[in-house]
């Protein structure tokens, strides 16, 4: 997932003009660690740990909402246990975005002058729709874990009660358990067992595919050798088909239908 921090993060220097970008996602403990760095001129922000409440990305986790300052050195409404890797980096002006799911912080997005300028607008948008981007990939990714693990405890209980049949001495009993077992064992079977309740287009099923492992439209679009647009234009309508109204909505119908490997 560090990826698509990556690529969020150098698609938003490339759009706004922001000289550093930097980020990461939470690990045990909550404490995050910035794994993706693009335009440092030195190795100080790299693998830095960033705890709740200390320094702007510390605050950013604390409140669950974008902070910034327009300099970070005099900034007083920040603690300042970061100065060293901050100041050797010569930043200024920073910005940090949380990463949301389902109310949960999951990880900051920062950009960063090395002047001290107000954060405009359109740089504060541009840094917002960054870490949307991120937020809907781990939704993906976790929805997707969430449906596989559901699957395997499927097969797990099929397994345990396909062993314990046989044994149980009353036949009526057994058979009862057997019919559990069929029941259970049509709902474990793979998605390319199952009759597909839509048919997706090759394209469509690649696009889907692609989004399913928590790529965004431009990864993608990257991926698979297409325009952004081209992409938008394969998940819209397989969502008109799936009849879902998201891309997480799209995945989930699309491998309950069978219709995605």
């Amino acid at each position: 997932m560090d990826g698509e921090v990556r690529g969020a993060l150098l698609r938003l220097r490339r759009g706004t003009g922001l000289q550093v970008v930097f980020g990461g996602l939470l690990h045990t403990g909550g404490a995050l660690r910035i794994a993706e760095t693009s335009g440092a001129v030195t190795p100080a922000l790299a693998g830095l740990t960033v705890s709740a409440g200390s320094g702007l990305g510390g605050k950013c986790l604390a409140l669950s909402r974008p902070c910034a300052v327009t300099d970070y050195p005099s900034a007083r409404h920040i603690t300042h246990e970061y100065d060293g890797p901050v100041s050797a980096e010569g930043l200024r002006s920073v910005i940090a975005v949380p990463v949301v799911v389902r109310r949960q912080v999951r990880g900051v997005l920062y950009g960063a002058l090395r002047d001290a300028l107000p954060i405009g607008e359109r740089v504060f948008d541009a840094a917002v729709a960054a870490a949307r981007d991120v937020e809907q990939a781990l939704a993906v990714r976790d929805e997707v874990r969430r449906l596989v693990a559901e699957r395997e405890e499927v097969r797990q209980a099929y397994g345990e009660l396909r062993e314990l049949a046989p044994r149980v001495g009353d036949p009526e009993l057994r058979e009862r358990l057997l019919a559990v077992c069929g029941r259970l064992g049509s709902t474990s079977a793979s998605g390319a067992d199952r009759a597909p309740q839509v048919v997706l287009t090759p394209r469509e099923t690649d696009v889907l595919a692609a989004v399913a492992s928590g790529a965004t439209n431009a990864a993608v679009a990257r991926r698979l050798g297409l325009s952004p647009e081209t992409v938008k234009g394969y998940l819209r309508s397989s969502m008109r088909k799936l009849g879902a109204h998201t891309r997480l909505e799209a995945v989930v119908a699309a491998r309950r239908a069978g219709a995605l490997p």
